[in-house]
């Protein structure tokens, strides 16, 4: 599936001026309207809504990482860490916090365009964006997902806030209930790449750590996914669609 015609604004933080420059020259020039910031105080007083941020880890004052715990106690907005920091250890903090990506810096603009458009091919077509059959809302064991609206309820109706990859994740059980999903599978249909090249990738067992936390963390909760060992995982309650 392509991207939608609709125009996509990014948000670049990056106190380095002369990357920030650059990479904000090039995301313009592959059709991406993208405003920079140098500080996550100067993204945070802005007023503007943003379909993808950019964020650079190592931030003057308030970190990323801060900054990414920041949005995601108030958005689903997927991000993208740019960082000098390229340990394995690094990538999986990025995870554990929400982000649906990490590039290592050098930052190369053409790859990072090209995270860009899979971060949102992959969000559009979590969305149902082509239409036809695919059902909008999908119970289990008292919690409600609006796949369409992207948003998960609690049995209570609270909204839960849920992260770009923890979203499309769940999507994935929810589409094989009751089978066993293999971690290449989950790792191919979920948005969330960030360790996929190295070897002893960890990436899906911490999303799916994250996805059981926040769906057992309300009272009386259950733990809905169940590991095979050496194999994968299963989900574990009925769907209804």
């Amino acid at each position: 599936m392509q991207i939608s015609e609709r125009t996509h604004h990014i948000a670049l933080v990056e106190d380095d001026g002369a990357l920030r420059t650059l990479l904000t020259r090039h995301l313009r020039q592959s059709g991406f309207p993208v405003r920079g910031y140098a500080t996550a105080a100067e993204f945070k007083a802005s007023a503007e809504r943003f379909d993808l941020v950019v964020l650079d880890v190592m931030l003057p004052a308030t970190s990323g990482l801060d900054l990414c715990r920041w949005l995601r106690q108030r958005s689903n907005v997927p991000v993208i860490f740019i960082s000098a920091r390229s340990s394995h250890t690094d990538r999986i903090v990025g995870l554990e916090l929400g982000a649906d990506d990490y590039l290592v810096k050098p930052v190369d603009p053409g790859e990072l365009v090209a995270r860009i458009r899979s971060v949102l091919r992959r969000s559009e077509d979590a969305g149902g964006a082509d239409g036809g059959d695919y059902a909008s809302v999908v119970r289990f064991d008292g919690w409600r997902m609006d796949r369409r609206r992207r948003e998960l309820f609690a049995p209570e109706g609270s909204r839960v806030s849920i992260s770009e990859a923890e979203f499309d994740l769940l999507n994935v059980f929810l589409d094989m209930p009751q089978r066993v999903i293999g971690r290449d599978t989950l790792l191919e249909h979920s948005r969330n790449r960030l360790t996929a090249r190295d070897s002893g990738d960890r990436s899906v067992d911490v999303l799916v750590s994250r996805l059981r936390r926040k769906l057992g963390s309300i009272d009386g909760g259950r733990d809905l996914i169940r590991t095979v060992r050496g194999v994968g995982y299963v989900f574990t309650a009925n769907v209804e669609a």
